[in-house]
């Protein structure tokens, strides 16, 4: 299939926070980007002239937009440096060195050091971060350092080194920042206990640590340090809002391949992340056209393969949203919570992306063939036996009974067809009935599309549940209609469908697009029904003024009651405040009424 232009790709961008990456004509990469929001960001650098030459050079160049849709800003910019170091793009020079971001190492040795470190060695000790604010790192070390008195030294603290005396405590034991395990003053188990309790802070789980800097801050408080008791709570706070971890990158999932799928009618899109040390280094969407009517399962499978062997995939292990059949060497993950689940997620949100974007781009390159989709989904949503594409709504207003009228709205190929849309006087019922109104409304429009042989809609909806159905079935019995044209009600509060006969309702997924046209549907009515219903009563409340005051005509006394809002303000009104909004003739004519009468 050939690019789209760049302004259909521009258009199509969602406005989240995520990374960009620019190909030239041939799939070349050229650069990459994060931005908060990608629409935004991608666009700036059409719409102007740059300041420097290069950047100028790279937007002549740039053919392919492609792009992955991130949670926040900082997983935006962890991708982005981890995409950099993989890719080496031509046009990034700031980040092509192998700067890393900072890790917090809990090493792997009897009473383990905690500390910051850029390079991760595989000796199985464990890191957590990586972390793009130093400020952040060196306050959430303060802190452990403030509550657990932990060595800072490098020795070997072997059970018979401690027990030969090779070591002596150095001044850190004797000002107080640690116990002295290197002369077997503090026990194995009392010190790991609390590198437990540090581990549980940076997985980003410090209830239990919380108390205890509360109870510490309590205690220089009792003790008039208060000072100190500032500072425990400035890093409670900080401590209580830092983010420990990344969904991005997490350096104990290794080497594996994350695929998602989400799909519609009339095809699935396929979402591949590669996971290598820890780092997203590829991110790929795959459009899959269904010929037949294909399983979610049997798309996944075939395009695993074929992703696997288009990349040279070797990974022992994949993440998947369900179980799927691909032989006995490679193990298949469906992960429930955790971290592997918070990247099955992020596989599944870009693909619901790329979905979107595709989708757009339909609309605005091939408007019938997204009308076609829109229909198909809807007959198979609604379990219609034809495509609904002529659609009437109803909606009866009445405020206290008072001035009840009805509204039908209508839609053709899912777009409003607003020289359609008809307005109801309800005639034969008296006082505020609406099951009784409705009956009244889908009789007469039926009776008389059947009188002058209008074409009749495929889907008629209420707007209201079991009861207001009932209530149009009556009519559509009557007209001898039932089983010709499908109708169901929509109740307003959990959006439940009802069908004729059948006491449980029907609830679709809330993102559906079947469900988003019966809303636009229902909502249309109301404003229809709900605009009618004002015009009528304001009319109505003017009849009485308007013809009792000589020389002033509706259009004027409809003009001062909207100045005004009442009657009773517009007879307390002064002679020069009517004047200013209808002229000294006719404000003279309204005083002189409102006085002798």
């Amino acid at each position: 299939m050939q690019n789209p232009s760049l302004d259909l790709q521009i258009l199509t961008l969602p406005d989240n926070p995520g990374v960009y990456q620019y190909y030239d004509k041939d799939g070349k990469i050229l650069y990459v980007g994060k931005a908060k929001n990608l629409k935004k960001r991608v666009s700036s650098y059409f719409n102007k002239i740059h300041d420097t030459a290069k950047t100028n050079v790279l937007v002549r160049k740039i053919v392919t937009i492609k792009h992955i849709v991130v949670p926040t800003e900082t997983d935006a910019l962890l991708l982005e440096n981890n995409l950099i170091k993989t890719l080496q793009p031509r046009y990034n020079v700031l980040l092509r060195d192998d700067k890393s971001y900072p890790w917090i190492c809990i090493k792997k040795e009897p009473f383990s050091r905690i500390f910051l470190t850029r390079r991760m060695v595989k000796d199985g000790s464990e890191y957590f971060g990586p972390y793009t604010n130093f400020k952040m790192v060196y306050t959430i070390l303060d802190l452990i350092k403030e509550l657990y008195p932990l060595r800072t030294c490098n020795y070997d603290l072997s059970e018979s080194n401690i027990r030969s005396g090779k070591f002596k405590v150095c001044l850190e034991y004797h000002i107080g920042n640690c116990k002295g395990p290197c002369e077997g003053l503090e026990p194995l188990e009392e010190y790991q206990r609390q590198v437990n309790a540090i581990r549980e802070i940076l997985k980003g789980n410090f209830k239990e640590s919380l108390k205890d800097f509360k109870k510490l801050m309590t205690t220089y408080a009792q003790n008039l340090q208060f000072e100190e008791a500032q500072k425990i709570k400035e890093k409670i706070d900080i401590l209580e809002n830092y983010q420990s971890r990344s969904t991005i990158v997490n350096p104990k999932i290794t080497n594996i391949d994350v695929f998602s799928i989400v799909s519609d009618e009339s095809a699935a899109y396929v979402n591949f992340l590669q996971i290598s040390h820890g780092s997203i280094i590829r991110s790929h969407t795959l459009e899959i056209k269904k010929k037949l009517d294909e399983s979610d399962e049997e798309l996944l499978e075939l395009a695993v393969i074929e992703l696997r062997e288009r990349f040279q995939l070797l990974s022992k292990e994949i993440i998947v949203p369900f179980e799927i059949n691909l032989g006995e060497n490679i193990k298949i993950t469906v992960p429930q919570l955790g971290d592997k689940k918070q990247i099955l997620d992020l596989s599944i949100r870009n693909a619901k992306f790329y979905r979107i974007e595709q989708l757009k781009q339909l609309q605005i390159v091939d408007p019938d063939r997204h009308v076609n989709r829109i229909m198909a989904q809807m007959q198979k949503d609604l379990r219609l036996p034809v495509e609904p594409r002529h659609i009437e709504c109803f909606d009866n207003s009445n405020i206290q009974g008072t001035n009840p009228v009805a509204a039908c709205v209508v839609f053709k190929d899912g777009k409003a067809s607003k020289k359609d849309y008809r307005h109801f006087n309800v005639k034969t019922v008296e006082g505020p009935d609406d099951f009784a109104s409705m009956t009244e409304i889908v009789y007469r429009r039926y009776k008389r599309l059947l009188d002058e042989n209008q074409p009749l809609p495929q889907l008629i909806i209420i707007d209201g549940g079991k009861g207001q159905l009932s209530a149009a079935l009556k009519s559509i019995d009557e007209l001898g209609l039932r089983g010709k044209i499908a109708i169901i009600g929509i109740a307003k509060r959990l959006e439940e469908l009802f069908y004729p006969g059948d006491s449980i309702p029907l609830y679709l997924d809330k993102k559906s697009e079947t469900l988003k046209v019966i809303q636009q549907l229902r909502n249309e009515a109301h404003r229809f029904g709900i605009t009618f219903h004002r015009d009528k009563r304001s009319k109505a409340a003017l009849n009485s003024s308007v013809e009792s005051i000589p020389g002033i005509g509706e259009k004027t006394m409809l003009t001062l009651i909207q100045h005004f809002k009442s009657v009773k303000r517009l007879k307390l009104a002064s002679e020069k405040d009517i004047s200013a909004v209808v002229g000294v003739s006719k404000a003279k004519k309204i005083v002189d009424f409102y006085k002798t009468n």
